[in-house]
């Protein structure tokens, strides 16, 4: 028996669940596990980048339920004997840096030099040839602000001044120069990339580059960018395919070269990594980690020969 006053009951709705996206594992195996950039390389656990990178990632801790990144982290392999850390030409930023390098991406065009400061001849001329460290640095920084592609062995090597400043300088010019297009949409589409690197959504990274190459298929920083989401998600022949794009555009790009070393180690083949990491180191000899990388397979490869025998 049912009672007249009781409220007529009513079946509950069931709330529809989005259904989630795959959760895309970072995949690590062979001589050594990782590459970024630490000055130029850094763990797989550490934050996306690049200007060397691309992102101040959200950590673990602290996120909302639901939630499901796309590109997670994996428990390192301790037990390898290379080295643990990765160069894409792609650092961790922190919130003002990251600012300064999205509106860096959203130039249209090339800055004009505002009063006092050296236009890009003048910049070109007292890096290569001004007897004054502080004069160099200052000339590295203001063709980062407005150097183009042509300005990129002049940049290059700088990487050599006897200088440390000049060097640090010269360096971060190269990224700052590489990350323009020249193309306002591009660049906005290459900043959007950058952040969603950031928020470790893989997929649609891949996407947002890939309108930035079928937009500027000229512009070596899109192909770079892909190439290191790629890695990433440890689909390692693609991510190969695209450091090749780099390379034919911009032979100076040792992000990528040192990227070929990572890819290399991923898929345990040391040799080529070291092979790799040696090119990168002759582009850019200020790599430490790099070349701490490098040592480290020297001294793998020794190892092997001499059990080999």
């Amino acid at each position: 028996m049912v009672r007249r006053n009781a409220a007529p009951h009513r079946p509950r709705r069931s709330r529809r669940r989005r259904p989630r996206r795959p959760r895309l594992r970072l995949r690590g195996r062979g001589a050594a596990s990782d590459l970024q950039r630490d000055g130029d390389v850094r763990s797989r656990g550490d934050p996306l980048d690049r200007q060397g990178a691309d992102a101040d990632a959200p950590s673990r801790r602290g996120r909302r339920r639901g939630r499901q990144p796309d590109l997670c982290r994996r428990r390192r392999d301790r037990a390898g004997p290379g080295p643990q850390r990765r160069e894409r030409g792609l650092y961790a930023v922190t919130p003002g840096r990251a600012l300064a390098f999205v509106l860096l991406l959203a130039a249209s065009v090339t800055p004009v030099a505002r009063a006092g400061e050296p236009t890009r001849e003048e910049a070109l001329r007292t890096l290569t040839g001004a007897p004054d460290a502080e004069a160099r640095r200052r000339a590295a920084h203001a063709l980062g602000e407005r150097g183009a592609m042509e300005d990129v062995p002049a940049l290059a090597r700088a990487l050599r001044d006897a200088d440390p400043l000049v060097r640090a300088s010269a360096e971060s010019a190269l990224w700052q120069v590489w990350s323009r297009s020249g193309d306002a949409e591009a660049d906005r589409l290459l900043a959007l990339g950058v952040e969603q690197m950031q928020a470790h959504d893989g997929e649609a990274a891949v996407e947002t580059f890939a309108r930035v190459i079928a937009r500027r298929p000229e512009f070596a920083e899109g192909w770079n960018k892909r190439a290191t989401v790629y890695y990433l998600l440890g689909e390692y022949a693609k991510s190969l395919a695209d450091c090749d794009e780099v390379l034919k555009r911009n032979p100076y790009h040792f992000g990528a070269l040192s990227g070929y070393g990572m890819i290399y180690l991923q898929l345990d083949q040391p040799t080529r990594a070291l092979e790799y990491f040696e090119r990168a180191l002759a582009v850019n000899p200020n790599l430490s980690s790099v070349q701490e990388a490098a040592d480290k397979l020297k001294a793998l490869l020794i190892r092997r020969r001499k059990d080999s025998i």
